[in-house]
């Protein structure tokens, strides 16, 4: 994947000035202008609210400027919205009123706006291109635009495309490109040995399951790992689900993509950490060898597991890692999945619900999640639920049949395996986006992680690092 920001000119002549403005400052704006500018807004009856949009029309018939107005407080999607409005040419940011910080979050508001998923069939006219503004940093803008471009292409991609072996080819590419260490796992004796619970999940594939394991940074930094659900397509095993419920199941190794996505913006803004992504990519297939209700896994910690619905294989997957996670001697971990319905019920499509052991942490979370527009929720661990899944044979079932607290009781399940004494984020994302906004097309999406980047920026600061 091309880790530089597509949209940006190089060419700064003849750039057309885009100018954000609130409903304060468009007076003032306009009496500084010809009166051109007053009489055009006045007619068109632009008030500078957040979201519109005005093009002020030079003699010449060519665009003078384009007016957007804003919100201060919500920079994040002002140039998104002109960029679906504008058309193709080159553009430039003009406004002084405008800070460092805002602008850099209009810059990547851009850059997510100018995505495209173009694997199969090219996009229509080309966007427009923005010249580079002076005093924003580039490389941290590109380098949390193509994260976010990685996590989208990898959701969007068809599960044909994404099977397990898709998937590691993925993570090598992110590991050559940053010279990092990659260990990938697919021989059948060896995850029977390590990792059964992904191994019975992947059973029944064609695409033999694999364990990823990707590290990066010196062995003395704060160790960050990172755990993802790959499951490249989910049927729901031999608890097959309706076909209306499978029709967006390549969705769900959108943990597995926040993680890669995550691991590159790290390793490319170099922060002084040491990263170890682990991912568990497999295929929840129907077939002979299918994993089946009542049967009962053994984890990577020696736990028995009876299995009550094949439909709740995420948290298998994720047990396994979780235990491998808590070897690794961390800091913290964190694991995304899309996990569970009842966090869609509990807080819709467009947040990003989470769990958390640490006051501290959970707390640390809301101002980088608040500061970036990536919405975020906490729910709780709440304990005298774990009772909902005791087994009569084995340490637990994997899913409760009871239909009510599902977020909670598949996080009561991981709870299980996160290693004891060790901060750790449990995510349960939707992973897309069911409706386009600016900056955030229909598809694939990197949910939470902007915010955790941030969280992980405010603790341990940045760029220091490098590779191991």
């Amino acid at each position: 994947m091309e880790p530089i920001f597509l949209s940006t000119a190089k060419d700064t002549g003849g750039a057309v000035p885009l100018i954000p403005v609130t409903t304060e400052e468009l007076p003032d704006l306009l009496a500084r202008n010809p009166e051109l500018w007053r009489n055009w807004a006045e007619q068109n009856d632009f008030r500078a609210e957040s979201g519109s949009l005005l093009r002020i029309p030079a003699t010449d018939g060519t665009t003078a400027a384009v007016l957007l107005g804003h919100e201060p407080a919500s920079p994040h999607w002002v140039l998104a919205q002109a960029l679906e409005q504008l058309s193709p040419g080159v553009y430039r940011v003009a406004s002084a009123a405008v800070d460092a910080d805002a602008l850099e979050r209009m810059l990547v508001g851009w850059g997510l706006a100018s995505y495209r998923f173009e694997r199969y069939r090219k996009a229509g006219k080309p966007p427009p291109q923005l010249v580079w503004p002076d005093g924003v940093d580039r490389t941290r803008v590109e380098a949390l635009v193509a994260a976010q471009r990685l996590v989208r292409d990898l959701i969007n991609t068809p599960p044909a495309d994404m099977m397990p072996v898709h998937l590691a080819d993925a993570a090598r590419e992110l590991a050559e490109e940053f010279q990092a260490g990659l260990r990938v796992i697919s021989d059948d004796a060896a995850l029977e040995q390590g990792f059964s619970c992904i191994r019975a999940v992947g059973a029944a594939s064609a695409f033999s399951p694999r364990v990823i394991e990707l590290a990066w940074g010196r062995p003395d930094a704060p160790h960050v790992v990172l755990v993802g659900k790959g499951v490249c397509f989910d049927s729901g095993g031999l608890n097959l689900k309706p076909g209306n419920h499978m029709r967006l199941m390549k969705k769900d190794m959108g943990g597995a993509a926040i993680v890669l996505g995550l691991a590159r913006a790290i390793m490319a803004l170099a922060l002084p950490v040491r990263v170890t992504a682990l991912v568990g990519a497999v295929e929840n297939a129907v077939g002979s060898r299918s994993f089946r209700p009542g049967d009962v896994l053994k984890a990577r910690n020696g736990k028995t597991v009876e299995i009550d619905n094949t439909d709740a294989e995420g948290r298998l997957v994720l047990a396994d890692l979780l235990v491998r996670a808590g070897e690794c001697d961390p800091d913290l971990v964190i694991d995304f999945a899309t996990l569970t319905g009842a966090a869609r019920v509990a807080v819709g499509t467009e947040i990003a619900a989470f769990f958390c052991d640490d006051e501290v942490l959970a707390a640390d979370l809301q101002a980088p999640a608040g500061y970036w527009d990536d919405p975020v929720w906490r729910l709780p661990l709440h304990e005298p639920y774990r009772h909902l899944l005791d087994s009569r044979v084995a340490d637990f079932v994997n899913s409760s049949s009871g239909g009510y607290a599902g977020a909670i009781t598949a996080a009561l399940f991981l709870k299980e395996f996160a290693p004891a004494g060790v901060p750790w984020l449990h995510f349960d994302v939707m992973a897309w986006n069911t409706r386009a906004r600016p900056g955030r097309p229909k598809g694939g999406e990197a949910m939470g992680l902007r915010a955790v980047l941030g969280l992980l920026e405010a603790r341990y600061g940045q760029g220091a690092s490098g590779p191991a």
